[in-house]
This record gives structure tokens, C-alpha cells and sequence, in this order.
């Protein structure tokens, strides 16, 4: 018995040229079969594309939407976005960083996105604010999105015993993965092991904001590399950012890659803040600063592509897209073609299912019931045209609905 069916659904791969019929039982995925026979409530998905919900590996809700409270941007050259950010911390309550966060998340729902891994702060004087509001939000939204919460020192560990307890008092309420930024840190090394000793004292996953800058003499990637090797941390280990690499020559990058694919790290893509932060030093001839996520995931390893900031200093504009940052990092990059832009979905789908270890994730059978409808025909052209999301569903329930725009001829 199914409870209900997505009809007319388009699943690039399937039987009879991708026009199938998607049954839910229970809350999973029961049946994939053209012209399922079921009297079952049912949605109309018009030959649309189907993919498993979108999936979000590294975006900041507890700092979105502050940037009408922040100073302006000094200069192009002199913005200041951590001083700016972290000028306004000693506003967020928990009530006010639910309710900005609360915001952010409807947004990324409605972009059918059905699983997030959020970085919540824990710097002073914020501790653990941001890690009750979430955790409120994760409840209250359980319906629409699985949230995953990484307790996250933006503003650096040494010689801050309060921020090294915050972070543990967040991992002991429930983060289920840890991360930090040793680019703010006066010791990068030490910020890096202290993250990993963390990890594997409870048995979490890792996820660091690594290398953001435009100049590749010093850069941290291989330190992690070595840790997730020597602790066999392979497949739980995740970098953002990572941006110096895009200043080596290809042939560099390759060996980059194949390094992390080798002990399985992974490597996170940030285009709208990247593009946004970084290259300043320059006012011609400004280099895009953006990892190559096709080049490194043609040499085995794997990369999402995500959001990261919304409405903040950081990044002053958003709108929860990640269809939008697919299609950005595909401009920038210059990615046309159609399989490379079907790899750029991936990123924002099954590869950043896997970096967050979703087990019960993709149209299959046995999945759970977590399908979003977009309007296009392929992934590749989901990319191209920035196709908006007509439907999500979650846990077998319809959680978005969107209607295609129709022209009123005369």
C-alpha cells in the first residue's frame, strides 16, 4: 500500500526514459515504476526533474541576517567583515539568533533544500547562545529538514580557555561535528590538532574553514590531509573555502586532489562569500579566487558546493539558492559543459550527501521519502537556467509548493 505517489516524475537514469512514477510507504521510498497503480493522494510533477532534496553542507544561520545592524563596509579595500561581525556579537540572545536563523531556514527550505550542516559560533561572548537556538529550530523544523549543528571557533582557540569550553560544552549538547578557523588563529597548527583531538575524543566529524586567501605560500590543506591519514578519519573530514589553491598552476592543484582523495577529505566551496571577501588587494585584473570543484572531483576527491553566508558582512545578499551557487560557481569557473554541469548538481545533492555521511539518501528504493521537483529536464540544465524549485518533500509529506509561472496572453 502506498500513502503517495509523484507522478510524471523525471529521474535522469530511470526506466522508460526517466518518466516514472515515485510511491511512498511509511515514510520511505517504496516504488519507482512508470504508471504506478495506486489510489493514493498523488502530486503532478508535469515530466519536471525529480532528485533527492538538496542538501546544504556549510552555511552560518546564527550569523544570517545582521547586516542592516552592522557598520558599513569601510572601503573596498580596508571592509573589516570579521571586526564588523564580531562587533554586533554582544546583541545575539538566544531569542534573537532564533529568530534570524528561523528566517534563513524557511528560505532554504523553500529552495528545496531538505538537509543542512549549519556552523554555529561559539566565540565570546555568544558561547553556546547559538547552539540552544538551533537546536530549538531543528525540532520545530524536523518536518522540512534534517539540521545538523557544528560547533564552530570562528575566532580562534589560543589563549581563549573560555572558547575552548564553549566548543566542548557545544559538542557535549549534541554538535555532531566540530570545526574551527586557523586563518584567524595566531597558531595554525595547534588550532587544527585541537579540532581533530575533539573529533575523536566524541566521535564526530570535522569540518574546518581552511586556506581562505588568495596567496598559496602558507597554506594548512596537507596538515589536515596528515591528520585524517594518521587518525583514519577518512570520509569524516571536510574543508570550506580552501581558496589559496585556485593561485597553483593545474598541475598542482591535480596533486592537491588526488592527496585528499586519497585520504578521504573533502572539500566545500563557498563562491558567493569567496568572490565577495576575497581579492581585494587588487582593483584590476582581479583573480575569482574559487577552487576548481570539477578539476578536484575528476581526481577522486569530493566536493560540495554550498552557501555559507546570508545577509552579512560577510555576504551582504542571499537567497538560499543552491541551485543559484551551482550556477555561479559554473559562470565563474566557466563550466559549459553539459556532464561537468551535471557533476556541479551532484554538489549540491548525492556529493554533499555523502560529505555529511547520508546513508538514506537518493531516489531509490528504501530511501527515505525526500524528493525535490525542479523545472527542468536534466541536472545540467537545472544548472544552466537557475531552475526554480516547484515542490519539496520530506519524510513522505509534500513541504513546498511552488507554482510555474504562466504568461497571461492577451
Amino acid at each position: 500500500m502506498l500513502d503517495y505517489v509523484i507522478r510524471n516524475a523525471r529521474v535522469p537514469g530511470a526506466a522508460n526514459g526517466g518518466a516514472v512514477d515515485i510511491g511512498f510507504s511509511k515514510g520511505k521510498i517504496a516504488a519507482i515504476e512508470p504508471k504506478l497503480v495506486a489510489d493514493s493522494p498523488s502530486y503532478d510533477a508535469q515530466g519536471c526533474l525529480c532528485c533527492g532534496g538538496l542538501v546544504e553542507t556549510h552555511i552560518h544561520l546564527d550569523k544570517s541576517r545582521i547586516i542592516d545592524r552592522c557598520t558599513p563596509e569601510p572601503s573596498r579595500e580596508n571592509s573589516n567583515h570579521m571586526k564588523r561581525v564580531a562587533a554586533v556579537k554582544d546583541g545575539f540572545t538566544v531569542e534573537d539568533i532564533y529568530n534570524r536563523a528561523k528566517v534563513t531556514l524557511e528560505n532554504c527550505i523553500k529552495q528545496g533544500t531538505t538537509r543542512i550542516r549549519t556552523h554555529a559560533e561559539i566565540d565570546m561572548p555568544v558561547g553556546t547562545k547559538c547552539i540552544e537556538a538551533l537546536q530549538m529550530l531543528q525540532k520545530e523544523y524536523a518536518w522540512a529538514v534534517d539540521l545538523e549543528i557544528c560547533a564552530f571557533a570562528q575566532e580562534g582557540l589560543a589563549k581563549v580557555p573560555e572558547a575552548d569550553k564553549a566548543l566542548v560544552q557545544a559538542i557535549e549538547m549534541g554538535a555532531t561535528s566540530v570545526g574551527g578557523a586557523p586563518n584567524y588563529d595566531t597558531d595554525h597548527p595547534a588550532h587544527i590538532n585541537r579540532v581533530f583531538e575533539l573529533a575523536r575524543q566524541y566521535d564526530i566529524h570535522v569540518d574546518l574553514h581552511i586556506d581562505s586567501g588568495h596567496d598559496p605560500a602558507t597554506m594548512d590543506n596537507m596538515l589536515v590531509a596528515d591528520l585524517a591519514e594518521k587518525y583514519k578519519y577518512g570520509g569524516r573530514v571536510a574543508m570550506g573555502h580552501m581558496t589559496k589553491v585556485a593561485a597553483l598552476p593545474p598541475a598542482k592543484q591535480k596533486d592537491i586532489a588526488r592527496r585528499l582523495a586519497d585520504v578521504g577529505v573533502a572539500v566545500t566551496v563557498l563562491p558567493a562569500t569567496d568572490l565577495f571577501v576575497l581579492a581585494r588587494h587588487r582593483d584590476y585584473n582581479v583573480p575569482r579566487c574559487i577552487t576548481d570543484a570539477n578539476l578536484f572531483a575528476e581526481h577522486g576527491c569530493n566536493c560540495s558546493i554550498s552557501t555559507n553566508n546570508i545577509l552579512n558582512p560577510f555576504t551582504p545578499f542571499g537567497d538560499c539558492s543552491l541551485i543559484r551557487m551551482a550556477n555561479m560557481h559554473a559562470n565563474v569557473l566557466q563550466v559549459g559543459q553539459p556532464d561537468r554541469l551535471t557533476e556541479l548538481f551532484s554538489m549540491i545533492s548525492d556529493r554533499s550527501a555523502r560529505l555529511i555521511n547520508a546513508k538514506d539518501y537518493g531516489i531509490k528504493v528504501g530511501s527515505q521519502a525526500e524528493v525535490t521537483v525542479i523545472d527542468a529536464k536534466t541536472h545540467a540544465e537545472a544548472v544552466a537556467i537557475n531552475a526554480p524549485v516547484l515542490a519539496a518533500f520530506k519524510r513522505g509529506r509534500q513541504t513546498v509548493s511552488r507554482p510555474r509561472a504562466e504568461l497571461m496572453r492577451p
